[in-house]
C-alpha cells in the first residue's frame, strides 16, 4: 500500500494505529507533488528538485543515512544543495555524511545545511551530555548498544525568526517556532502550497512531556499551529507520520492538535492558581473528549500525563506541593522504613504481586510503589526481583506509549542487576 493511501485510510478510521503505528511508516519515496518526495522512516525526510540541486527537509539518523541516500538516488541523480534541519535531534540530523563524500569524489560544490540559530546550542548540550543522552535514549528505545555522537554537523547558515530562501526556481519560507523544542523551523513552500512542520506535527499525541528530557513548550506549540494553518497548505508533511492531503483536513488536524494543547495548559493553570498540588493536578486535568479518539493525537509516544507535568515544570518549577519531597530523606532509606512498619519487604512485595493482579490502572500505579519500596529496602531477593518483573512486565503490555514502555522494560531488567 502506498503511503498516501495508508494516510487516507488512517485518516477515515479504515486502519487504526492499533494495526498500524503511523510514526514506524517506510516504504522506499513517494513523490507527493511534482518535484516533491517525501521519505517516510522513524524520522521522515522531504527532498525538493530545484533548477540548482536537491534540497532536503530533514535527513535522517545515523542509522538510516545510507538507505536514505541510496532512496533519494533512485529518485534523481543532482547534487544536494541545501538541507534544512527542522531541529537538532539527532534523528533528523545525521544524514549528511554521503552526500557530502559523494560531492567531494564528483567535485560538486558541497552543500549547505541551514537551521536555526538554537540548533548551535544544542549541539553543544548534547555534547556536554552525551553520557546521559546514552543512558535515556538506551532506555526509551531499547537500544542497549546505542553510542550518543559526540561530533555534530553543524549549520553553516543560521537566522532568528524568519529566513527567505531562493533556491534555483524553488521558493523557501523558513520560520523560527518552539514546540517539541526551542529550535524548530517550519518551512513552507508558497509555490507548492506544502507545509513541512518537522516534529511540530507528528501523527501523535504531542511530544510536549517527556520524562527524561528537557523542557517543551505547549502552548506556544499550539499558536505556531494555530500560524501554520494561516498558510491554508494544501499538503502537509510531517516529521513524523504520514503527510496529510487536502486543505480541510490539514486545517482540523492544526486547530485540534492546536485545542488539546491549549485545553491542558488551561486547566493546569487554574489548578495552580488555586493552589493544588501536582498530585491533584495529574489525577485531575483530561484532554478535551472529543479530541482523545483522533488518529493523530493517539498517545503513542508522549502522553497527556507526562504533557502535565511538562506544563507544571514550565510555569511552577520541580518542587510537586508536596512538603516532603522539598528536601527529601534517600530513597532507599525511606524504603527500609517503610518495609519494617509493614512487616518486611517480602510482605510488601506480595502486596504489590496483589494489586497488579487486579488489573486497574490506579491498582498497578499502586503496585509500582510498593515494589519499589521493597525492591529498594532489599534489593537482592531473589524473590522481589521475580516480583518486580513480573509487574514492569505488565505495566509494558499496558503502556501505550513508547516512553512509558521504554522505562517499564528497563525495570524488569535492572531488577536482576543488568545495567544500561
Amino acid at each position: 500500500m502506498d503511503i498516501v493511501t495508508l494516510a487516507d485510510q488512517m485518516w477515515r478510521g479504515e486502519i487504526t494505529t492499533a494495526q498500524h503505528n503511523p510514526m514506524t511508516a517506510g516504504g522506499g519515496v513517494c513523490e507527493i507533488a511534482d518535484g516533491v518526495a517525501f521519505l517516510p522512516s522513524f524520522g521522515n525526510c522531504v527532498a525538493l528538485d530545484t533548477t540548482e540541486g536537491l534540497v532536503l527537509i530533514d535527513t535522517g539518523s545515523m542509522f538510516t543515512a545510507k538507505a536514505l541516500h541510496e532512496s533519494i538516488r533512485t529518485w534523481s541523480a543532482k547534487p544536494l544543495n541545501t538541507a534544512v534541519f527542522t531541529h537538532g535531534h539527532v534523528d533528523h540530523v545525521f544524514g549528511m555524511k554521503p552526500f557530502e563524500d559523494e560531492a567531494r569524489s564528483n567535485g560538486w560544490s558541497a552543500p549547505q545545511v541551514v537551521a536555526h540559530e538554537n540548533v548551535v546550542a544544542r549541539f553543544d548540550r548534547y555534547i556536554a551530555t552525551s553520557g546521559y543522552n546514552e543512558v535515556i535514549n538506551r532506555r526509551q528505545f531499547a537500544l542497549r548498544e546505542l553510542n550518543w555522537p559526540t561530533k555534530f554537523r553543524y549549520p553553516d547558515l543560521t537566522y532568528g525568526d524568519e529566513l527567505s530562501l531562493q533556491i534555483g526556481d524553488l521558493q523557501l519560507e523558513l520560520r523560527h517556532e518552539k514546540g517539541e523544542t526551542d529550535d524548530a523551523t517550519v518551512t513552507w513552500l508558497p509555490q507548492k502550497k506544502i507545509l513541512c512542520t518537522g516534529d511540530l506535527f507528528i501523527w501523535t499525541s504531542p511530544n510536549a512531556g517527556n520524562p527524561q528530557k528537557v523542557q517543551r513548550y505547549p502552548l506556544e506549540w499550539a499558536r505556531a499551529l494555530r500560524r501554520m494553518a494561516e498558510l491554508k497548505p494544501e499538503i502537509l508533511l510531517p516529521g513524523h507520520g504520514l503527510p496529510i492531503i487536502g486543505a480541510d483536513r490539514i486545517a482540523q488536524a492544526l486547530d485540534e492538535t492546536a485545542t488539546y494543547l491549549e485545553s491542558l495548559v488551561e486547566q493546569v493553570l487554574t489548578l495552580m492558581n488555586a493552589g493544588a498540588r501536582l498530585s491533584e493536578v495529574l489525577s485531575t486535568v483530561k484532554p478535551p473528549a472529543d479530541l482523545v479518539k483522533r488518529p493523530y493525537l493517539q498517545p503513542l509516544y508522549d502522553e497527556p500525563e507526562f504533557i502535565i507535568h511538562n506544563i507544571w515544570r514550565l510555569y511552577g518549577g520541580w518542587w510537586d506541593g508536596n512538603p516532603s519531597t522539598l528536601q527529601p530523606a534517600d530513597e532507599r532509606s525511606l524504603a527500609q522504613e517503610i518495609t519494617e512498619i509493614a512487616g518486611g519487604a517480602a510482605k510488601v512485595a506480595a502486596r504489590a504481586q496483589e494489586l497488579a493482579a487486579q488489573g486497574s490502572d490506579e491498582s498497578l500505579r499502586l503496585a509500582g510503589h510498593l515494589i519499589e519500596h521493597a525492591w529498594l529496602s532489599d534489593p537482592f531477593d531473589k524473590g522481589i526481583q521475580e516480583i518486580r518483573q513480573e509487574i514492569y512486565r505488565l505495566r509494558a503490555s499496558k503502556a501505550t506509549s513508547t516512553m512509558s514502555r521504554g522505562v517499564f522494560n528497563w525495570a524488569v531488567r535492572e531488577s536482576t542487576g543488568e545495567t544500561l
